[in-house]
């Protein structure tokens, strides 16, 4: 019997979520940066085998919203509880376990099984830590099953992949079986190159910033790319391009070379910088970068 399902991964800002779907995957599927909020869509990531096939979502990290962009974030991290077949809830041994205790709330109200994930064990200095914290976290997700792992070392990932295994529902695949996510090749370029921002650039700058790809040109050994990064005010604008251009292209270069490297071929790659005025709390503009519904 073929068994398929949605595991939807949820968890505060900064816990590993993206990381550990990225293991689960065996694909770089989600961006990685030691900032938060480096995650802005939900983003899923297929793995298929002949009789089973596994849906997984990344989120965003949980917040309170501060315009309406965190709002849409936050609003795709509410919506992996509804549909989950199983959920994973993602903790790690620095955060304070009762850490936005309203969202927590409704993970122990739900009714599917909930794996409680336990990230960076390996940061611990001794079992009896561990131990501490699991029981901690027994108290607040009591009918969750605990789970240590470190997913940046690949410790305990096969345990925890043998338990969603055993969880899944019988069920036909959701999506065709060489599908790998549910996300067009224009949004990994955007991902790409919102990495790299995220990497280069400190304080404001990064969160003001969204990218949007103008043209997509691809034959069979080159992709011709023109992709806009947007910011919210001039004075970005010139500290995204730097001095003579340095910076922007110092983005660009490390921008091509992951997407040559996720798409296998040639790359050829324009960026620009646009100012547009509040852009995170304008609803037209949510709906074109696909944070909201058309």
């Amino acid at each position: 019997m073929h068994k398929a399902g949605f595991v939807n991964i949820v968890g505060n800002p900064n816990v590993g979520k993206s990381t550990l779907m990225n293991s689960l995957v065996g694909e770089r599927i989600s961006i990685i940066t030691s900032k938060a909020q480096t995650t802005r869509h939900r983003i899923m990531g297929i793995v298929n085998t002949d009789d089973m096939q596994i849906v997984y979502s990344d989120t965003p990290g949980v917040l309170t919203p501060n315009y309406k962009l965190q709002e849409s974030m936050l609003n795709f991290s509410q919506s992996a509880l509804k549909d989950a077949d199983i959920l994973l809830y993602v903790t790690d041994v620095v955060e304070t376990p009762t850490k936005n205790k309203i969202f927590l709330d409704k993970v122990a109200a739900q009714t599917i099984p909930v794996l409680l994930i336990i990230n960076k064990v390996d940061l611990l200095k001794s079992q009896q830590d561990l131990e501490k914290l699991v029981s901690e976290w027994h108290t607040i997700l009591s009918d969750a099953e605990i789970i240590p792992v470190s997913a940046q070392y690949k410790f305990n990932l096969d345990y925890l992949l043998k338990r969603i295994e055993a969880l899944l529902p019988p069920s036909p695949p959701f999506f065709e079986k060489d599908a790998l996510t549910d996300k067009p090749a224009r949004f990994f370029v955007t991902e790409i190159i919102r990495e790299k921002i995220l990497l280069i650039y400190d304080k404001e700058i990064p969160y003001a910033c969204e990218v949007g790809v103008e043209q997509f040109k691809e034959d069979e050994r080159h992709i011709h790319i023109m992709a806009v990064i947007y910011v919210e005010r001039d004075s970005q604008k010139g500290i995204v391009i730097g001095k003579g251009g340095k910076a922007l292209k110092k983005v660009g270069i490390l921008a091509r070379k992951d997407i040559e490297a996720f798409f296998q071929k040639k790359v050829f790659l324009e960026l620009y910088v646009k100012v547009e005025k509040d852009w995170r709390n304008k609803d037209n503009k949510l709906k074109s970068f696909g944070y909201q519904p058309e």
